[in-house]
């Protein structure tokens, strides 16, 4: 019988990718994690670990082992829900990842509803993007995550992880200065400076191939993850920006907007959670509250819509 503590370990250097990563994770010494896992290559009786540079990586016989880890906890998880599903009162921690936009104008109204359906469940929200995020999720640092994709950038489907769509929110081309026609808008702009999230960011990766489609390498000028920050240099004339609805939280644009191009029209929002979590009722409780948050968001700009049609 192989210990469950050394083999979570050995899951978690898969994730993580080194010792001192684990041991930081999980509060240990360095020194206690390589222990560890040098007990559990003499229980298995095979080596687990090879040295790469000063790293090491994982045999092919600890990928089968932290395999058959990945079901075991799984199933744990499962257990964990049908308990929690007996019980009357949602309690314990519920840990929440969420990208910018929508933690603005999703995850308060969210937490509302969460906190007047059950007030003994304690939530946690971190602000971290889908990128670090989701690998976070894998390794347990998580309970739910809020990500995004890009049209035509498809995310990787982790097998352990399970998504339920959230909304499609569309995405928009931010102009400094009128401009007509989704292509034309666009290709006025290939001198002009641009604001774009960092580089290794889907985010990134789908504006820079939009304006290369159309024709030019974009000239950004200001990189960063904060959408408030590329709506105020379109704003200001300092910068062009592709921008979500979100960004707005239901009330009216601020700066010119034009459509895009057809089949880049908006990002699908999604949640993410471990699979063996899916059925927790903190998890289906979050979920609805997200659902609910997004139709009175709807239905709200709905309404200011109707009203402004009514006053003119």
């Amino acid at each position: 019988m192989f210990d469950l503590h050394r083999l979570r370990l050995l899951r978690e250097l898969k994730h993580r990718g080194t010792l001192a990563a684990v041991a930081a994770a999980l509060s240990y010494a360095p020194s206690s994690v390589s222990q560890q896992l040098s007990q559990l290559e003499a229980e298995v009786g095979v080596r687990l670990l090879e040295p790469v540079g000063r790293r090491v990586r994982l045999t092919e016989q600890a990928e089968i082992l932290v395999a058959h880890t990945e079901a075991i906890f799984e199933r744990l998880e499962r257990a964990e829900a049908e308990i929690s599903a007996s019980l009357t009162d949602l309690t314990g921690t519920l840990r929440i990842a969420s990208f910018q936009t929508a933690a603005l104008a999703l995850v308060p109204t969210a937490l509302g509803l969460l906190r007047e359906l059950h007030p003994h469940l304690r939530v946690h929200v971190t602000h971290m993007e889908p990128e670090k995020a989701l690998p976070a999720l894998q390794a347990r640092d998580f309970d739910l995550v809020l990500a995004e994709e890009y049209p035509g950038n498809p995310n990787p489907r982790p097998a352990g992880l399970d998504q339920e769509d959230l909304l499609n929110d569309p995405l928009h081309l931010a102009l400094p200065e009128p401009a007509d026609g989704p292509m034309a808008a666009l290709r006025s702009l290939a001198d002009h400076p641009w604001v774009m999230e960092p580089e290794g960011t889907a985010a990134r990766h789908w504006a820079m191939t939009l304006c290369r489609n159309a024709g030019f390498e974009p000239d950004v000028r200001f990189e960063t993850t904060d959408l408030l920050l590329h709506l105020r240099l379109v704003e200001q004339g300092h910068a062009a920006a592709f921008l979500p609805d979100l960004v707005w939280s239901g009330q009216p644009p601020t700066v010119t907007l034009r459509q895009l191009p057809r089949g880049q029209r908006a990002r699908r929002l999604f949640t993410a959670v471990r699979r063996g979590r899916s059925r927790h009722p903190a998890i289906e409780a979050c979920r609805d509250a997200l659902l609910r948050a997004v139709a009175l968001r709807s239905s709200q700009a709905s309404g200011r819509r109707s009203s402004s049609a009514f006053l003119s």
